[in-house]
């Protein structure tokens, strides 16, 4: 899969610039890798922030992965419109959004919907609309192991947190959720044992949770980079998203992962202003521009220096001024694949060269219908 000049299209004729293309055969050897990875469907929940797509969750669910992991209530919705049988929102509803996942709870029963919370008072909130709509929330505690963003330490605070949900009617506490994003060191050893080391915090919690006779919490833990690890721990389920379609990013960084970038950026050369200077039509409205420079890689071009950027341009350096016209089509990986695929209504799919079809990015927008 491999072979050089994968990713060129037969016939660019209609295609528009910039389009973000997806490689069908690429997803399925994705989702094959990281059921190779973790050995068990059952200990997968894959979360789909990176595709937003119901194809590619559909994907999933017929290669028997059934849980799945979503970041706002518009990708819990897809889910929903999949019927996968599991969505854990890996968000702690407030405000207007605790009304918006009893709605999702009542207009698709066949799934079981779970939610984060790492604060009494959201409990208690969820648990009052629960009561009065008759329902019974599940919930997982979402613990701090240091990446500082959301969560709450695993420590007494949430061992009585946990307690607290256990004992109220009106919610079922389900387990524990762990998101180690800040963890991302090269070095696959040095990787493993920041990993361990704050997975340990998470075990004593779980022993004492058992001591207490409280329910034998699942525990969800980590992304993309701790995979790895996670994937071979007994009684944990692994919660990667960017491995669906992987990206320059993470492909640069974790090179002991077997994945394929999945989806390339077609753009084309819209100006040469001057000698040595390309103009490419990849501006900030087409591709994640957090990122430092570089912030793709392209695949059809060598010897690149990109050095600035707008909402509708990307600026080269480039050391060849013969061979370039303006007009001419090339290929790019993004750095950070997640939020440029947000950048796009749908992704074309491409078989064997080809355009096939046209894949809705359904979770795009905040909400759908809910």
């Amino acid at each position: 899969m491999e072979e050089e000049n994968w990713f060129r299209l037969k016939d660019i004729t209609s295609v528009i610039s910039p389009s973000l293309l997806v490689y069908r055969e690429r997803v399925v050897h994705n989702i094959e890798e990281m059921i190779r990875m973790v050995g068990d469907t059952k200990k997968l929940c894959p979360h789909i922030k990176t595709h937003k797509c119901a194809e590619i969750v559909q994907m999933q669910m017929k290669r028997g992965i059934n849980k799945f992991k979503c970041a706002n209530i518009a990708e819990a919705e897809l889910l929903g419109n999949c019927g996968a049988p599991q969505v854990l929102l890996a968000m702690q509803p407030v405000g207007a959004n605790i009304a918006r996942f009893i709605t999702l709870m009542k207009t698709f029963p066949n799934t079981e919907f779970s939610a984060l919370t790492d604060t009494l008072a959201i409990a208690d909130k969820l648990a009052t609309s629960g009561k009065e709509n008759d329902l019974k929330i599940s919930l997982y505690i979402d613990l701090n192991v240091g990446m500082n963003r959301t969560g709450i330490a695993p420590d007494e605070k949430a061992f009585h947190l946990y307690k607290h949900i256990s004992e109220n009617p009106h919610l079922n506490i389900l387990g524990l959720h762990v998101y180690d994003g800040h963890l991302r060191n090269p070095d696959f050893d040095s990787r493993k044992q920041d990993c361990d080391k704050a997975f340990d915090s998470v075990l004593e919690l779980k022993e004492r949770i058992l001591e207490a006779k409280l329910p034998n919490p699942i525990i969800i833990a980590g992304g993309s980079p701790t995979f790895p690890i996670h994937s071979k721990r007994e009684n944990v389920i692994a919660s990667p998203g960017t491995t669906l379609l992987w990206d320059a990013g993470y492909g640069g960084l974790f090179p002991e992962m077997k994945f394929l970038p999945a989806a390339v950026l077609f753009t084309r050369i819209i100006s040469k202003p001057k000698p040595g200077i390309l103009c490419f039509d990849l501006g900030h409205k087409s591709i994640a521009p957090e990122m430092p420079f570089p912030r793709v890689e392209f695949l059809s071009l060598k010897h690149d220096k990109q050095i600035s950027q707008s909402e509708e341009h990307l600026v080269v350096e480039y050391d060849d001024l013969n061979v370039m016209e303006v007009g001419t089509e090339h290929y790019a990986i993004p750095k950070h694949i997640c939020p440029t695929v947000a950048k796009y209504d749908e992704l074309l799919v491409v078989d064997s060269g080809k355009i096939t079809d046209a894949w809705k990015v359904a979770a795009r927008n905040h909400k759908i219908s809910i």
